[in-house]
C-alpha cells in the first residue's frame, strides 16, 4: 500500500501540473494608429504590416443588407489593448467590435453609431478605449460599447 502511495501521489501531480496552460500576462495588443484598407474585387481587405487578411463581404451584408456592393470601399479598422479588433466605415451606421477566433473573426458587439451613417470615419487610439471621430463628432468606445 505505501509503494502504491509512493508512486500515485508523483503520478497525480505531474499530471495536473501538466494540464496547466501557459499564460503571459500583461500583454498590449493595440495598433498605435488606424488602418484605412481598401476592399478588393473578391472582398478581402488586406495589411500586409500585420501580415493581416480578413474577408468582409459579409460585414457589408450585415452593415447594408446587400454583399456585392464593396469593391473599392474602404474599411476602417484599429485594435485596442485588449486585442479587440474595431471595423466601420463610410455610410456605415456601426462600429463592429470583433474577436480573433480560430481562421476568422467573431462579432462580439455591433455598436450604432449614428443613424444617417457616418461621413468620414477615423479611429484614434485613446488607451484604454477607442476615439471615432466623425467631424465635427467625437466618440468613445471600448469592447462593451459607447463610453460617451
Amino acid at each position: 500500500m505505501r509503494v502504491l502511495k509512493f508512486f500515485l501521489i508523483p503520478a497525480i501531480v505531474l499530471i495536473i501540473s501538466a494540464c496547466s496552460s501557459l499564460t503571459l500576462k500583461p500583454a498590449d495588443f493595440s495598433w498605435p494608429i488606424e488602418n484605412a484598407l481598401k476592399v478588393d474585387s473578391k472582398g478581402f481587405i488586406e495589411e500586409q504590416r500585420y501580415a493581416f487578411t480578413l474577408k468582409v463581404k459579409s460585414l457589408f451584408f450585415e452593415e447594408f443588407a446587400d454583399s456585392n456592393n464593396y469593391a473599392g470601399k474602404e474599411i476602417r479598422i484599429i485594435r485596442d489593448k485588449l486585442g479587440y479588433l474595431y471595423l466601420t466605415g463610410k455610410d456605415f451606421k456601426n462600429v463592429y467590435v470583433m474577436t480573433v477566433v480560430e481562421g476568422g473573426m467573431k462579432l462580439e458587439k455591433k455598436v450604432l453609431v449614428t443613424e444617417k451613417g457616418l461621413v468620414a470615419p477615423a479611429f484614434n487610439q485613446k488607451s484604454p478605449s477607442i476615439e471615432l471621430i466623425d467631424s465635427p463628432n467625437k466618440y468613445l468606445l471600448n469592447n462593451k460599447g459607447l463610453v460617451r
